[in-house]
């Protein structure tokens, strides 16, 4: 098994990272925040453009095919760059429908997925869906059944005001029996996934900010950077993504190949990730001080999607339950 990106996939990584970059994300995260959309939306559009949703859909719904290591490289960027908007559930949505096959909304919704025109949400085991007041559809599993939602309740708090949470209400059946519950595992794997993945890119986003600022800062004279108790602190949080990374590609070829270990892998991904992304977070709040808490400072946006990302499409002990089901 090769854990090492290929050349395709690192110049795709560098194309996203360049436009996302020149994109001015924290501005539109904080537009997203505060339920204005538009910067969001034409921000999707370019994603969209680089082929990034095309990931999760067949060619014959005018994707490139279902590429989960290619996602999990996007997704790393787009963690890396604090993207907001339900973009893991609108991938994992077209994973779902997908999956489902004949008989769905498929045909509807796949080819706008792909194209960026469309913005899906899922939910699928949990009360709230992400941003459904930004979507143009809601699909709500519950058991064996898909409904699309008719409309949803008021704005939920957040730990990260950019992922905004509403209760999805009502419904029209799509489908029912045992073929829904099997596309919904499907998607709630591939979305651990890029969840993973987006935790990964945060937490690097986070470590590089904090060397960076323990490089300039001095106390006595002297970096604080140079001090041993700040040096074992960023040792820590990078060894964490380290050990991670491969933990996520490693996740991500499996189910590229179908493999009956796919889902535990995905979990173990899961916990790793999300785990050294929030390690990342608290060390970049100790080591920036009362900056760390300045919501002014544009290292909140990263600072305050750890924790949601790492308890988003499964805790930790969830993922740990899955790893340890034989």
């Amino acid at each position: 098994m090769r854990f090492l990106l290929s050349d395709e996939q690192r110049e795709f990584a560098r194309a996203l990272d360049g436009m996302l970059r020149a994109s001015g994300t924290p501005a539109v995260a904080r537009a997203w925040a505060a339920g204005e959309h538009r910067p969001g939306r034409a921000l999707w559009a370019r994603i969209a453009d680089a082929g990034v949703f095309g990931l999760a859909v067949s060619a014959r719904h005018g994707g490139v095919g279902q590429l989960p290591a290619e996602l999990a490289v996007a997704f790393h960027e787009l963690g890396r760059h604090a993207v907001p908007g339900p973009l893991v559930e609108t991938v994992a949505a077209a994973a779902f429908l997908e999956r489902l096959g004949a008989g769905t909304a498929a045909g509807e919704w796949l080819p706008r997925i792909a194209a960026g025109e469309a913005v899906v949400g899922l939910g699928a085991g949990d009360p709230y869906v992400l941003d459904a007041d930004a979507a143009d559809a809601v699909l709500v599993v519950r058991g064996d059944t898909v409904r699309r939602a008719d409309g949803h309740g008021p704005l939920q708090a957040s730990l990260d005001p950019a992922r905004r949470l509403f209760r999805p209400l009502g419904g029209t059946v799509l489908a029912r029996g045992p073929a829904v519950a099997a596309a919904a595992a499907h998607a709630r794997d591939l979305a651990r996934l890029t969840t993973a993945a987006q935790s990964l890119g945060l937490g690097r986003a986070l470590l590089a900010a904090t060397v960076s600022y323990v490089t300039q800062r001095t106390q006595f004279q002297v970096p604080i950077g140079s001090f041993q108790a700040v040096k074992h602190q960023l040792a820590d949080a990078l060894i964490g993504l380290e050990f991670a990374q491969p933990l996520v590609h490693g996740a991500a070829l499996a189910l590229a190949a179908g493999a009956p270990s796919a889902g535990r892998e995905v979990a173990a991904a899961k916990v790793a990730a999300g785990e050294a992304g929030y390690a990342a977070a608290r060390t970049a709040l100790q080591l920036h001080g009362a900056l760390g808490y300045t919501e002014e400072l544009d290292l909140s946006l990263w600072i305050r999607k750890a924790r949601p990302l790492r308890d988003a499409w499964g805790t930790p002990a969830d993922c740990r339950r899955r790893v340890l089901a034989a």
